[in-house]
């Protein structure tokens, strides 16, 4: 039995008929049965499964429409269900892909499918469990067993990496791809493979090269949201501009939301600003460096040369 999220509860079986796309009841229907199950719903009482088949990541009701209907009107976000799965038997690399996904999942009872997008992947996976299955029974002095492992594995290591990737809010800059996607790249440049990296060297303190390293840092964390994978970087910004276009200039770059100070000053250099820009740990300080001053400042009319100034000691004195 598990809880299925009612957004992906796609369509029904059987009664097509009399339900529409919103599973709302088409002509009058029963309204007592609906209204005595929106009382017992907002009632909290224990109200037997719906009954689903699943096809791919989408499900399809066989009994339990109206459960379904009251679900949607009262706003729950998922309802307890008993699954049916079907999976597609046509040899396509889409089916292929997702009979790779549940197979990994169902070989090393994992609750969930790992949503990986290129076949292949689930090898990476198996070796972390087979190495965490290894620390295991090194540390207990038996032999784990791999759904053990496997169980143990999703609970204290995969979910606590990609609720740090989540919670960065990594995967936009990368369309098409998936959270899933994400810890495999991540966790696999860490853990096993021996390759330079291009990306920030904040990482290694985040997420320790070592995978069993990583898994009793996360079980200290009191925080059970994890640290997030960003961090800050201050910089000054001396500015020459067109004089005519100083106070322009000015307004303009005043309202940058990663412009914190602005001065103008006498001198050799027009304007000095100072700036706190955000990255994360899959890209270097020199790539956000480079794009605020490319994207933010070099482009705007009246600006003639910049030159960036990145702070080593900072002493500040309380307010």
């Amino acid at each position: 039995m598990d809880q299925i999220p009612l957004d992906k509860i796609e369509g029904s079986v059987g009664r097509y008929s009399d339900f529409d796309q919103e599973f709302r009841l088409k002509g009058i229907g029963n309204e007592e049965r609906l209204a005595s199950l929106t009382k017992a719903m907002q009632e909290g009482r224990n109200l037997p499964p719906i009954s689903l088949y699943q096809i791919k990541e989408k499900y399809y009701v066989v009994d339990g429409h109206h459960r379904v209907t009251v679900a949607r009107k009262l706003k729950q976000e998922s309802i307890k269900a008993k699954i049916l799965e079907l999976i597609p038997s046509d040899d396509s690399e889409e089916n292929r892909l997702y009979l790779e996904k549940i197979d990994f999942r169902d070989t090393f009872g994992i609750p969930k499918i790992i949503d990986f997008t290129e076949p292949g992947q689930s090898e990476f996976l198996i070796e972390q469990i087979e190495m965490h299955r290894q620390f295991l029974t090194d540390n207990t002095k038996k032999q784990v067993p791999i759904k053990e492992a496997g169980t143990d594995w999703y609970r204290t290591i995969y979910l606590p990496l990609k609720t740090i990737i989540k919670n960065s809010g990594l995967l936009r800059s990368f369309p098409g791809r998936t959270m899933d996607d994400l810890y495999l790249y991540i966790s696999t440049q860490q853990w096993q493979r021996d390759s330079k990296r291009q990306y920030g060297i904040g990482v290694d303190k985040l997420i320790p090269r070592n995978m069993e390293a990583f898994r009793r840092k996360v079980a200290r964390e009191e925080n059970t949201g994890y640290p997030e994978m960003k961090r800050d970087i201050i910089i000054f910004v001396l500015i020459n501009v067109d004089g005519t276009q100083e106070q322009r200039l000015i307004d303009k770059l005043f309202v940058l939301p990663e412009v914190v100070e602005l001065h103008s000053v006498h001198g050799s250099i027009d304007l000095v600003v100072k700036a706190i820009l955000t990255r994360d740990i899959l890209t270097s300080d020199a790539e956000v460096i480079s794009q605020f001053t490319h994207s933010s400042l070099r482009c705007m009319k009246g600006i003639r040369s910049t030159q960036t100034l990145i702070p080593g000691l900072s002493l500040v004195k309380p307010q």
